[in-house]
């Protein structure tokens, strides 16, 4: 299923075959490329598999002539504030370094914005970690505000 296509580049759902040019870009992107060390993607694919079995989970890439460039993941769901509306949660968004500063991460969110509101969304939410100001004011540009601080507790 093809999302969008500029130029030669093509959004769209990932796919199980995907999964190693995903971790490549999570690891390239990382802010704690220890984490990686491990190179096994038994764990990764296990996820992989979990997720496609989640009705509510959408994981979009990049694609530049066959080459996976760029990435995020979309969690859909309900709360019981505002309403009971739809959200949807983009995580892991990485674009290539060498791909950086091309608008390729423009389209990338555009794609998952009108994937939220297909799926009847009101409202999208994302994380990006603290040190990425960069990132942050992409977001900005895009219209995303700063409005939670988010933490984490690792168990």
């Amino acid at each position: 299923m093809v999302m969008s296509v500029k130029d030669d580049v093509v959004v769209r759902v990932a796919q199980r075959r995907d999964v190693p040019d995903m971790v490549a870009l999570v690891r390239e992107g990382s802010l704690t490329p220890e984490a990686y060390a491990d190179t096994s993607l038994d764990p990764v694919y296990d996820a992989w598999d979990e997720l496609m079995l989640d009705p509510n989970a959408e994981t979009l890439v990049l694609d530049l002539d066959g080459r996976v460039v760029g990435m995020a993941q979309l969690n859909y769901m309900r709360h019981l504030s505002r309403g009971g509306m739809r959200r949807c949660h983009i995580e892991n968004v990485f674009i290539a370094s060498a791909f950086r500063s091309q608008g390729l991460g423009a389209i990338l969110i555009e794609n998952c914005l009108d994937m939220a509101r297909a799926r009847g969304c009101g409202l999208v939410q994302l994380l990006s970690d603290s040190r990425r100001t960069d990132a942050h004011r992409f977001y900005q540009r895009l219209g995303f505000q700063a409005s939670h601080q988010g933490m984490k507790l690792y168990l």
